[in-house]
């Protein structure tokens, strides 16, 4: 149950997946680029600054004292880069912290010589500092550090988060077009279910697998439609055929038959073959009702009107007049006769033989809930979900009765009709309880 309760849509299984498919895609590639940028930065990076650093050497190596300073000084205003004498006073900071930065050290060491001090800080002023020598004279210059500075997490982020949230509105849409012909065929099987066979798939789908499901639930369709047609005609014929045989016999028992106690037993098989007949025809009704709000109390006394017979069965209502219910009155109470027959034929008591029934009801926010309980002996858990199913009768647990077993199939078949639902259940005190679930009108 907890499974079936948090059990995903297949859209919102195939986004999760997909979603969890193209993040961890993501996050390969991230590192991948990571791995794949450091040496080629690091590299590029130290060939920028020992360029600096050996342009800087040849042009102060080559210039006078006075030159010197207007070389300096032009330096810092069009490069950004700083040349100052190395002080033995001087206080520094090491520049090699990281991976990436004793990679830039490493390189610029290999290129400039091995006594090369690379710093990231001198005197307090934060850079790029190297110190370089020019003949006897040491020097330290001053590069962007921004030269040499990875990507920021900052940037990091930013650039991940674009890549999720086109990773996530890919996988809606992805899931969208995977799922739409599903959606689909689930609405048009779920018309079906309710005896709608119109739906119609698409046939001229790109995708081969969809197509040829489509082409293969409409081939369905189709068949299931003709198989409903053919049997409510066949059905029709049965009764019609089977009722002018009926009448005439019953029209010769009522004439030839001498004796009292046969005519009736004829007349009594007679009328139980003809309800065998109708509940067939009730039960091959046509799926579409037109519904309207009744009075369920109205309904209610109609049909127990139909059974005053009080040595063989006993109904007793508690409903208010001004209770309504959406729903199709000829079939409401059909669905109430079905269910008060069942009781007088299966519940009655063991001890005075009449079946004793209730009727009572309950509002569940926008529902009625009807319940008819009789009190007889139930019926076995294990054979209740079989109740409703057609031509099944649970007689070895209740008294034996004769019918055509399709009482029950025909209330749950019409309570569908009216957008309602039906339950049966063992009542606590014994005999069984049907519940019917109608919307409440307005």
């Amino acid at each position: 149950m907890a499974r079936k309760r948090f059990a995903l849509s297949l859209f919102w299984r195939t986004f999760i997946l997909l979603g969890v498919l193209l993040s961890a895609g993501i996050f390969a590639w991230v590192q991948t680029f990571k791995a794949l940028e450091f040496e080629p930065r690091s590299v590029q990076a130290a060939q920028q600054i020992a360029s600096l650093v050996n342009l800087s050497r040849a042009a102060l190596r080559y210039a006078d004292s006075i030159n010197r300073v207007t070389l300096i000084k032009t330096l810092f205003d069009q490069e950004s880069i700083a040349l100052k004498p190395h002080e033995p006073s001087d206080r520094f900071e090491p520049f090699e912290v990281s991976r990436l930065t004793r990679a830039i050290g490493k390189e610029l060491r290999s290129r400039l010589g091995p006594s090369t001090v690379v710093a990231s800080s001198v005197n307090g002023r934060q850079g790029l500092w190297v110190g370089f020598q020019i003949e006897k004279d040491n020097y330290w210059l001053q590069a962007d550090g921004g030269r040499v500075e990875p990507m920021t997490g900052r940037t990091w982020v930013v650039w991940v988060g674009i890549a999720l949230l086109a990773t996530m509105l890919g996988s809606v849409v992805i899931a969208r077009l995977i799922n739409q012909p599903l959606r689909e065929l689930s609405f048009a099987a779920s018309r079906i279910r309710e005896g709608e066979y119109d739906s119609v798939l698409d046939e001229t789908m790109i995708t081969r697998e969809i197509r040829e499901v489509n082409q293969g639930f409409n081939r369905m369709a189709r068949e299931l439609a003709k198989v409903d047609e053919d049997r409510a005609v066949m059905l029709a014929g049965i009764s019609h055929d089977l009722r002018t045989p009926l009448a005439r016999l019953r029209l010769e028992a009522e004439m030839s038959v001498v004796d009292e106690e046969a005519k009736r037993n004829i007349a009594s098989d007679i009328d139980q073959l003809d309800a065998i007949i109708d509940k067939f025809m009730d039960y091959a009704r046509p799926g579409e009702v037109e519904l309207f709000p009744v009075h369920v109390s109205t309904i209610v006394d109609k049909a127990i009107s139909e059974f005053r017979d009080t040595k063989r069965i006993r109904i007793t209502a508690k409903l208010p007049i001004d209770t309504k219910v959406m729903a199709d009155e000829t079939e409401l109470g059909r669905v109430l006769t079905n269910l008060f027959e069942n009781a007088r034929r299966y519940g009655r008591n063991t001890y005075t033989g009449v079946t004793n029934v209730d009727v009572s009801y309950m509002r569940s926010g926008s529902w009625v809930i009807l319940s008819v309980r009789d009190h007889g002996p139930g019926v076995a858990p294990e054979k209740l979900p079989q109740l409703t199913t057609p031509f099944f009768r649970g007689d070895a647990a209740r008294t034996a009765a004769t019918g055509a077993g399709l009482g029950l199939a025909i209330v749950e078949k019409a309570l569908q009709r009216m957008g309602g639902g039906f339950e049966l259940a063992n009542a606590p005190g014994g005999g069984l309880i049907a519940h019917i679930k109608l919307k409440r009108a307005p």
